[in-house]
């Protein structure tokens, strides 16, 4: 199986005491030089599989989508250090459908560790109040309860990396993302007032710091950047429920529908492209998905890749 991540770049950094060592002994120039984060695995990312799942069960669900996509020891190896992504942004409960279900995260950090994983860490880089948005979400309790390491975002965790993007030149990148074996994106399928959609691309706007608002004045071209410098192990789709307007904050339930549907694949362009048709969107009237078709970054035609559909 493919190491990607920390074991491909040589960066074995233990602790904090150990990131501020590395921070005083790198030049500026070597830190600038580690640039795309490519998480995974040979063989997978090049024959991508749609894995969908309906049903009532959350665990049931993640269970199955996983399963669909080829089950979870194709993905996880013993000794792992896995970095698992949520959207944790903001000061909302789960049934305001604002951030990713805590019932979902639970779930991956079990399949995780049943799979030999020496750890998962759990992160986000919190738009409101980090530890309201934590513990209101319900993924911190949740995550701590299965078995994962929960990490609040600091600043002194932030290391700048070349991105090399059209828009995106360089930018603090949080440590967790550039130190995994492996790394899972889990985002919730919702509107947003800018992007028309937030699902996986956008999702990476959590793993930076710095004044991420800028990046909303080419925000498609930026997501796009983001899809490019970070390639995922894979991508969980939480579409059990969706915010279907005033994303991405949210905060009225007549704005959430449940769809009670889990979305999985190594192609992450995909996975967005089937979280539009949830909301009866083109995927490439969405300009993220558009650009990031133009760039060739996965595939924006799901009646291309071969899917995977369970009733559960």
């Amino acid at each position: 199986m493919k190491k990607s991540g920390r074991a491909a770049l040589g960066v074995t950094v233990a602790g904090g005491a150990g990131y501020l060592l590395l921070g005083r002994e790198k030049s500026e120039e070597s830190a600038l030089a580690i640039q795309n984060r490519d998480y995974s695995i040979a063989g997978l990312k090049e024959s991508p599989v749609l894995g969908i799942a309906e049903g009532e069960d959350i665990a049931k669900l993640v269970d199955r989508v996983v399963e669909n996509i080829g089950g979870i020891n194709k993905f996880i190896s013993r000794g792992d250090k896995v970095t698992i992504k949520p959207n944790i942004g903001w000061d909302r409960v789960p049934e305001q459908a604002a951030n990713t279900n805590p019932f979902v995260i639970k779930r991956l950090v079990e399949l995780c560790l049943n799979a030999g994983a020496a750890q998962v860490i759990v992160v986000d880089v919190s738009c409101n109040d980090a530890v309201r948005c934590y513990e209101r979400s319900g993924i911190a309790a949740a995550a701590k309860g299965a078995g994962a390491i929960v990490n609040l975002p600091k600043e002194r965790n932030f290391r700048k990396l070349k991105i090399n993007g059209t828009v995106l030149k360089e930018w603090p990148v949080y440590r967790d993302f550039i130190e995994a074996d492996k790394v899972i994106n889990v985002p919730i399928a919702k509107h947003h007032n800018l992007s028309g959609l937030t699902m996986g691309l956008k999702n990476w706007y959590g793993i930076l710091g710095g004044r991420r608002e800028a990046l909303h004045q080419n925000i498609s071209e930026s997501i796009a950047d983001l899809a490019a410098f970070m390639t995922p192990t894979f991508t969980v789709l939480d579409a059990y429920r969706i915010l279907t307007a005033n994303g991405p904050q949210g905060g009225n339930l007549d704005d959430v529908i449940e769809k009670k549907t889990i979305a999985a694949s190594t192609d992450q362009i995909a996975v967005d492209a089937f979280g539009a048709s949830l909301f009866g969107i083109e995927p490439l009237s969405l300009g993220f998905l558009a650009e990031a078709h133009k760039r060739k970054l996965g595939e924006t035609d799901i009646s291309k890749i071969k899917t995977v559909r369970s009733a559960v």
